[in-house]
């Protein structure tokens, strides 16, 4: 008697455990059913696979009132049975409001439209620009050359003839990566600070004539300007050969200031110094808007200045393993943004890294 008595108690607790349970999921269904919604056809699919399949949360509550006792099921019936009609009632709903919405999309769908065009895209003008300075400089037999933007001391500085104690080598004027504190090594890794490390790479790996071009991004950390970032574009170039002279840099700088900015284009050299260059020079060519005569572009002078030169010191040429005493060359570098500036007129270096769409389609037709 007492061990019966036990287990009909055991089954009252299970039987109220079970109903409770059924209680609980029979709440948390009407809460979730309550905020059913659907977008579009999968995720009323979603929604059906989680509420209405046999796996789903509907299947899982069937199963578990299968398992209650008879007097249970008639309490729980009635409340299961509207909850899956509630259920299948709000699918029906969903599914209705998303075949109408197809249809009103469809109804405004003209299928016999014409397609939006799509708009073609400019060139950028610095792309514009740098390659018609290679063009120019290609008719007269330059190649064009490469490297790397990541470079080493001993190809950016040290085979360019610059000194231990240069500012170009401290930190606050170059992006170096690796560097010891206050010792210079040819292995010091660092952002190239212009393109002559391509010719450096260039008359290391092959004897003259040398004629190349070398195009490319540079960076400097030039704080204080407020006109311009932390890298811009760079054109340079190199010719080494025999009997070279200054007269050869003279004609071939007149040569490509005429084809870029107009025939009636005048230049002059001003003496100036590079480490790399002896003899060295600025390159200023005449003012086309005012004609020489000065103007607030040109500063009253009538001249503006376009890029550096000069002829390539014999200790570079050493350096990298040609003989000085046999031949000789000049070498050229000019800033991409600042020919540009001077062929288009824009007002700040500025827009040409911000990739706005309203000034970079002022030059489709260039």
């Amino acid at each position: 008697m007492y061990l019966c008595t036990q287990i009909r108690i055991l089954y009252k607790i299970l039987i109220n455990i079970v109903s409770m349970n059924i209680k609980d999921r029979v709440e948390s269904l009407q809460a979730q059913v309550e905020k059913m919604n659907a977008a579009n056809q999968q995720e009323l699919e979603t929604l059906r696979l989680k509420f209405m399949s046999k796996k789903g949360e509907m299947g899982e509550l069937m199963d578990e009132f299968k398992a209650l006792p008879k007097e249970e099921k008639a309490q729980w019936g009635q409340t299961v049975n509207a909850l899956r009609q509630t259920i299948e009632a709000r699918f029906n709903d969903l599914k209705t409001q998303l075949a109408e919405k197809n249809e009103a999309v469809q109804e405004k769908t003209d299928l016999t439209r014409t397609p939006d065009s799509v708009e073609m895209g400019s060139r950028h003008p610095l792309s514009l620009v740098r390659e018609e300075i290679v063009d120019i400089f290609s008719r007269i037999g330059f190649t064009v050359a490469d490297g790397p933007e990541v470079e080493d001391d001993r190809h950016v500085f040290s085979l360019l003839n610059f000194a231990p104690e240069h500012p170009a080598r401290d930190m606050q004027d170059t992006f170096f990566i690796e560097k010891e504190e206050g010792v210079q090594k040819p292995t010091d890794i660092l952002l190239r600070t212009h393109t002559s490390s391509v010719q450096t790479r260039i008359m290391l790996s092959q004897q003259p004539p040398i004629r190349v071009l070398c195009p490319g991004r540079v960076y400097r950390n030039e704080a204080i300007s407020a006109r311009a970032h932390c890298f811009f574009h760079q054109v340079e170039g190199l010719y080494i050969d025999k009997n070279v002279s200054f007269a050869d840099l003279r004609q071939t700088l007149l040569y490509f200031a005429k084809e870029m900015f107009g025939a009636d284009t005048k230049i002059r050299l001003r003496p100036s110094y590079f480490p790399f260059t002896e003899p060295s020079a600025e390159m200023d060519i005449s003012c086309d808007l005012c004609g020489g005569k000065g103007c607030a572009f040109c500063k009253g002078t009538g001249w503006v200045e376009i890029l550096g030169c000069g002829m390539v010191d014999p200790n570079v040429l050493e350096a990298c393993g040609i003989d000085s005493k046999v031949y000789s060359g000049y070498a050229f570098g000019m800033g991409v943004e600042r020919i540009t500036n001077l062929k288009y007129r824009v007002k700040d270096l500025r827009l040409f890294s911000e990739n706005d769409v309203r000034f970079l389609s002022q030059f489709e037709s260039c």
